[in-house]
């Protein structure tokens, strides 16, 4: 027994010091070629990480359990600590509310009429599937998370994912039991959006900084502190308002806050949009025509040409 250890503590020591003289070399050499297989083969990376994401799912999901209960404590003592201050600001805001209450009514009314006077079609729908947050992929040089859902629940990829508040980011990658989120801080995060007052069409882009950049602003926009910024629904990926960001500051280039925390992302929606109508048998039972249509010659004499004056 003796001799077996020995032997086996003669060879080990050689592969042991090799190993550590070259371990860092190893570690480099391994992640310059993840690189460039992620360049080289970009659907295979892909599609690996959604497998190892599906594969791992069920283990994220039991550790993420203690760490939202810990998430919840923390905000429990937040809100006692200032439970009179949010007292007071929920009664004005109940206040302003119930002033609106009213007006929103008569413009439901009003809106309903219209559409029945007008024959319009339903509005487009969004349906929601509700996920939970069990990795963050934060980092250096990511902004992502991996949500508890997948292709077993409709989700797909490109599809938008609204937090409390508003915009979060958008599906990147989609395995069947998780998927993987694409924050709009990334620095690949690219959104078409659009100013809530004045409609000015702007891009938000992402440079993995807690405050996005608002590019290519029409020069007759007059960007403010204080303005909100909403999906505009170019593209036709996502719908027209979504609650993206606020902006805070326009000195040296415009840079926006999102509206929801992405440090203390728990519960998300991906919102799976369809921009396809129902399309009527019948388009004039979708819209009527406005002026009465003309009948053909064949129908009516009347519609025959009337002959021309004879010359004198």
């Amino acid at each position: 027994m003796a001799r077996r250890t020995g032997r086996s503590a003669w060879i080990a020591a050689p592969i042991r010091a090799l190993l550590q003289r070259f371990a860092f070399l190893l570690l480099l050499a391994s992640a310059v070629g993840l690189i460039l297989l992620s360049r080289i083969d970009r659907p295979v990376v892909e599609r690996s990480r959604a497998l190892v994401a599906d594969v791992f799912e069920p283990i994220l999901s039991a550790v993420a359990q203690p760490v939202s209960v810990v998430n919840a404590a923390i905000g429990w003592v937040d809100d006692i600590l200032f439970v009179h201050e949010e007292n007071f600001r929920l009664r004005t805001e109940n206040a302003r509310l119930l002033q609106w209450q009213e007006v929103a009514r008569r413009l439901e009314q009003d809106n309903a009429s219209m559409r029945r006077l007008l024959a319009a079609g339903p509005d487009l729908t969004n349906r929601f599937v509700t996920g939970r947050v069990i990795a963050d992929g934060g980092g250096s040089f990511v902004r992502t998370a991996l949500l508890n859902i997948g292709a077993k629940d409709g989700v797909k990829k490109g599809q938008a994912v609204i937090g409390e508040g508003g915009y979060v980011g958008r599906v990147a990658e989609v395995g069947y039991r998780a998927s993987r989120i694409l924050l709009l801080t990334d620095l690949n995060s690219r959104l078409p959006v659009m100013l809530q007052e004045g409609g000015h069409r702007a891009v938000l882009t992402g440079d993995n900084s807690p405050f996005p950049r608002l590019e290519y602003l029409s020069g007759a926009a007059k960007p403010a502190v204080g303005m909100h910024i909403v999906t505009s629904g170019d593209g036709g990926q996502f719908p027209v308002g979504i609650p993206v960001a606020e902006i805070t500051s326009v000195d040296g280039g415009v840079r926006v806050r999102p509206l929801v925390d992405l440090g203390r992302l728990d519960f998300l929606r991906v919102m799976q949009f369809d921009e396809t109508r129902v399309e009527a048998e019948d388009p004039a039972a979708v819209m009527p025509p406005l002026l009465p249509q003309a009948s053909s010659p064949a129908s009516s004499p009347q519609a025959s040409p009337a002959p021309a004056p004879k010359k004198p």
